[in-house]
């Protein structure tokens, strides 16, 4: 639904935030772009310190509400956010039951221009713009240090509407979309908790491989996908590394090490075979497994998983595109990377198996297009 027609401009306003944690390190970003020609008149993001994932979504909308109503007081505002609480609870067809969540949502009504706001779902996939900044904002919340931005800002809007109408207008030339990064995604091999079937996470125990991981490194050090890399980046868990470390042996490629590619922390339940964590925090297992954002006592959510994926994905393109890399990873970082590759949603996450040791091939543009080859190779 469109929001009612007012006397100024029409504006879409996308916006994102969260926390590495819940609560934890935290910020938000937010873009505002013209309704009519897309065109991004205006980015903000913020470090927040330490807060939760629905309060930094909540500032983010805040933030780029201001900043589309100081383009024009009058506009007419779209606001779209993958948060469904956000938006549910502005649409006004959630409750507001938190605290700290009816505060911003009082301080959003009184913010929002009168029958010429409305709100919407869109996928993380389509909310990339603001994912991007609300994870720069994050890092920076972490390394305790203010947000400043890394990319060239926005280009300014045209200056009269004629202009607007002639770009329209032109006809669109085919892209370059240059040259694609080729990644071939490595789940490491396996550990105890692999052969026990317990959950290993961010923050565990952190074991090496067994016997078994190491004939499954090398056996994927030996395909014919690595053959010819660049470089390896690699998780920086134990697990993880020692993988990595046979496959750049045997290409002969540099290995760099990115935490933003390991396992989803898993908090209390990490060491934990499933059944055992069913049966003493079945409330919260439920919603963990009902919800993406949702997480593990003490850990942290896909979403938030979603988010440094996402961003990760980001900085191997903007690097390496036009060559070959490994990345050897996790199963919820590889099933996140897969299915925005997919722009499938999260509720497949867990319906798609990540062997130990297997490999999944496919080529990363610059403009965020992707080609899958190949998946689960083992």
């Amino acid at each position: 639904m469109s929001p009612a027609p007012g006397t100024g401009r029409h504006l879409r306003v996308e916006a994102d935030g969260g926390s590495r944690g819940n609560p934890g390190p935290a910020g938000y970003g937010a873009v505002v772009r013209d309704a009519a020609t897309g065109e991004v008149l205006a980015e903000v993001a913020e470090s927040i310190g330490r807060a939760t994932n629905n309060v930094a979504e909540y500032r983010g909308m805040l933030a780029g509400v201001r900043a589309a109503l100081s383009i024009d007081p009058d506009a007419t505002l779209d606001v779209r956010m993958d948060s469904k609480l956000v938006v549910e609870q502005m649409s006004g067809r959630w409750q507001v039951k938190h605290e700290d969540m009816r505060r911003l949502a009082s301080e959003a009504r009184a913010l929002l221009p009168a029958g010429r706001a409305t709100f919407g779902w869109i996928p993380r996939a389509q909310n990339s713009h603001a994912d991007r900044l609300a994870n720069e904002a994050m890092d920076a919340a972490a390394a305790g240090r203010e947000w400043q931005r890394t990319t060239t800002p926005a280009a300014t809007p045209a200056a009269t509407q004629g202009e607007a109408a002639a770009t329209r207008k032109a006809p669109a030339a085919a892209p370059d979309r240059g040259q694609p990064l080729v990644l071939v995604m490595v789940r490491h091999g396996s550990t105890a908790h692999t052969e026990e079937r317990r959950i290993s996470g961010r923050h565990g125990g952190d074991p090496e491989l067994t016997a078994g991981g190491r004939a499954e490194a090398a056996a994927a050090a030996a395909c014919a996908e690595v053959v010819g890399a660049d470089v390896v980046v690699t998780s920086s868990l134990r697990r993880s590394r020692e993988t990595a470390e046979v496959i750049a042996r045997a290409v002969g490629a540099e290995l760099l090490v990115d935490p933003q590619w390991d396992e989803t922390d898993f908090g209390e339940w990490d060491g934990s075979r499933a059944a055992d964590v069913v049966r003493r925090w079945p409330a919260e297992y439920a919603a963990w497994a009902d919800s993406a954002d949702v997480a593990p006592p003490g850990g942290e959510s896909l979403r938030t998983v979603e988010r440094r994926v996402a961003v990760a994905r980001e900085r191997l393109v903007a690097r390496w595109a036009g060559r070959r890399v490994v990345l050897v990873s996790h199963g919820d970082p590889l099933r996140a990377l897969l299915r925005g590759c997919l722009g499938a949603p999260s509720s497949v996450h867990r319906a798609i198996h990540v062997d130990p040791g297997s490999r999944t091939l496919v080529r990363l543009w610059a403009d965020g297009s992707a080609e899958v080859l190949a998946v689960n190779r083992v």
